[in-house]
């Protein structure tokens, strides 16, 4: 099982309450922001694209405590920037441990077998990695030659001293799907806990505008790569969500599900798009329009995400909402190999990685003393 049974459990009692209290929106995964500033400037993201008087800024352990104790969810993702340029990381983590909370600490790996000693191994703690394939690929996503190599070093060194690691991997046009088969082999072969996947989305500060999937794309990489798949593999989370990326299924979108905090405060609608902010949870909850979210919405902000943050929580709803719910989520983690003539031909279709036909930009890791410099 890629998870603990006391996480399972934890997280399916706490869907359950919140179904027999009648609570149609709820939170899933708090998605806790402590800072912005990172030693990679993937052509992909929008977060690093801020100015460097926001760079410079973090919340503070106690406004993070304060954020999770608001907000109630049982898991706590932790993202950023880079979480581990965090000055006061450690004792994030250590009070969000001794709260209990199921802890997702999102880096991209290049400081963390320096900071190791900073932290002890948890049930509660998993450092969750992102890696996007093979060697290759990966130094070209992270605009960063060497940095898989780093990335690979730092998950060994966490294993060997017994903390969880995941993978987190974030897939866009143009990704060879047999090269990301591959690399669900090199990771569970590495011996990762399992792997969670995302197509990426449309940052408007993000450099590189070009190579975001559609839904129809999305739809039918993500059936090449997941379809006929190998019993080895071992994903860390709803396999409903999956299902949803591979076209199986059509889900609403559940923003409500991961809200997010960060220096600005309690972010609208979503981790993905910036609609205002409010100061409390419950005022996030009470008075963002909903319904003026997600592809269903008509808004064209959203018109092509099926991204994790809006979704997977989608997935999890539907399976505690009836007996029909938990079936097909029990089917879905049963049998999982998705036999598909279809998907097989598509893997033996012509493919032309982004990464072939564009050298990698290197850009150098930025500099603690960041300066504001002119739009």
């Amino acid at each position: 099982m890629p998870v603990p049974i006391s996480q399972a459990w934890t997280v399916a009692s706490y869907v359950l309450k919140q179904k027999i209290q009648g609570r149609k929106q709820y939170p899933l995964v708090l998605m806790l922001e402590p800072l912005y500033k990172c030693n990679l400037a993937c052509a992909g993201c929008g977060k690093i694209q801020y100015p460097a008087h926001v760079l410079k800024q973090e919340l503070s352990p106690e406004e993070c405590f304060k954020a999770v104790e608001e907000c109630g969810a049982p898991m706590v993702s932790i993202p950023g920037g880079e979480p581990l340029m965090h000055s006061q990381i450690e004792k994030i983590v250590e009070g969000l441990v001794a709260r209990k909370k199921y802890i997702y600490l999102c880096t991209n790996a290049l400081l963390l077998k320096e900071r190791l000693h900073l932290f002890k191994p948890s049930k509660y703690l998993t450092f969750s990695v992102h890696i996007d394939g093979q060697k290759e690929h990966h130094d070209f996503s992270v605009c960063r030659e060497g940095g898989f190599d780093l990335a690979i070093e730092g998950v060994r060194e966490a294993l060997k001293q017994g903390f969880r690691v995941t993978t987190n991997t974030t897939l866009f046009d143009g990704a060879d799907p047999n090269s990301v088969r591959a690399f669900f082999d090199e990771m569970m072969a590495l011996g990762v806990e399992g792997m969670m996947l995302s197509p990426g989305y449309s940052y408007d500060k993000a450099p590189d505008q070009k190579h975001f999937l559609g839904r129809a794309r999305t739809r039918r990489l993500f059936r090449a790569i997941l379809s006929n798949r190998k019993p080895t593999w071992r994903f860390n989370q709803s396999m409903l969500f999956l299902e949803f990326l591979m076209g199986k299924r059509d889900f609403r979108c559940t923003p409500w599900g991961m809200p997010t905090y960060s220096i600005f405060g309690w972010q609208k609608p979503c981790y993905l798009l910036q609609d205002g902010y409010a100061d409390t949870f419950n005022e996030l909850m009470t008075t963002t329009e909903w319904d003026n979210f997600g592809t269903e919405s008509g808004n064209p902000k959203c018109a092509n995400c099926m991204v994790h943050s809006g979704y997977e929580a989608s997935g999890v709803d539907y399976t505690f909402s009836s007996l029909k719910g938990l079936f097909a989520a029990a089917k879905a983690t049963l049998f999982t190999k998705n036999d598909d003539d279809e998907a097989y031909r598509m893997l033996n279709e012509p493919v032309r990685p982004v990464h072939s036909y564009n050298p990698l930009v290197q850009i150098e890791a930025p500099s603690n003393n960041l300066e504001e410099t002119r739009a």
